[in-house]
């Protein structure tokens, strides 16, 4: 069995180090950037109107510069800032876990490429324990289905 070494645990933890150290020091050097990630891990305190969060893609890139730069805050696996969104600049604190950024830029420049995921959490994993054993009934059936192929199974006495 061949396993996804990204997404290891020992691959997420080397990452999410990464990912904290590098923002650390673009802090101490005081170096604005820019990152994107999964919308769908990203919190937003208050909650933006539905208006803006529809107008947003799978991915999202943030760009952290003035206000926004100063109020970003590394606390254990989280990174938030501050931003104002829309056209009326509605303001909210953005929380992200740090596996959710996928890319670190400094200007045009990509400083890091995440291809680590967080991992499931428990009501993910559910749906796909779920899914899984949908898709084998279906396989049963459709394999059954087949008269050529009810032959190839052995009959228990």
């Amino acid at each position: 069995m061949t396993i996804n070494i990204f997404q290891t645990p020992e691959y997420r933890t080397l990452m999410q180090t990464h990912i904290s150290h590098t923002i650390d020091y673009f802090f101490q050097k005081n170096q604005e950037f820019a990152l994107a990630c999964e919308i769908k891990h990203v919190t937003f305190s208050p909650e933006l109107p539905s208006s803006i969060q529809e107008s947003f893609d799978d991915t999202v890139l943030f760009i952290l510069s003035g206000y926004t730069f100063e109020s970003a805050q590394l606390e254990d696996d989280y990174f938030s800032f501050e931003a104002g969104f829309g056209s009326e600049n509605f303001g909210s604190t953005v929380s992200i876990p740090l596996l959710a950024i996928k890319q670190l830029f400094v200007n045009d420049n990509p400083i890091i490429i995440n291809h680590a995921k967080l991992p499931l959490q428990r009501e993910e994993m559910k749906a796909v324990s779920s899914s899984k054993e949908s898709s084998k009934k279906s396989s049963m059936e459709a394999l059954l289905n087949n008269p050529e192929n009810k032959k190839l199974l052995k009959k228990k006495k």
